[in-house]
């Protein structure tokens, strides 16, 4: 009867230890998780007629407007891995100098800093893609 008596304590405390430690794994993934979605997204843009390259700082929900087109970030996130870090953006882009009103994004949807090739951003001037999210 001793022995289940010391059993029902190491058993109590070991309970009590495992949910101190699932508490401050919840507490500590939560705060990690604030950390990976930014305010502001930094974009590269290439002028392929002049060849020059500009930096870019865009506010989440603004709009950025730069020469002929006009950048609007609605999201904008980091991975979770440090070793290969990805960045993910959503971007909606106009071209404010067509006159085709049929289509109001050149630009609308997903874009990853890893592979900007996988919906491509085709434009015949420019040229977009994102180098940090913070």
């Amino acid at each position: 009867m001793i022995k289940l008596k010391k059993n029902t304590l190491v058993g109590k405390i070991s309970f009590f230890l495992f949910f101190i430690i699932f508490l401050l794994y919840t507490i500590t993934s939560n705060s990690q998780n604030s950390v990976l979605e930014g305010n502001y997204l930094e974009i590269k843009v290439l002028d392929k007629v002049s060849s020059k390259s500009y930096e870019l700082r865009v506010k989440i929900l603004e709009e950025k407007f730069f020469k002929n087109i006009s950048i609007k970030a609605l999201k904008c996130k980091n991975s979770e891995f440090d070793d290969n870090p990805e960045i993910t953006a959503y971007l909606q882009v106009k071209d404010l100098k067509s006159d085709d009103n049929d289509e109001v994004f050149v630009f609308n949807g997903w874009t990853f800093s890893s592979s900007p090739t996988l919906r491509p951003f085709d434009h015949p001037v420019y040229d977009i893609w994102i180098t940090k999210c913070y």
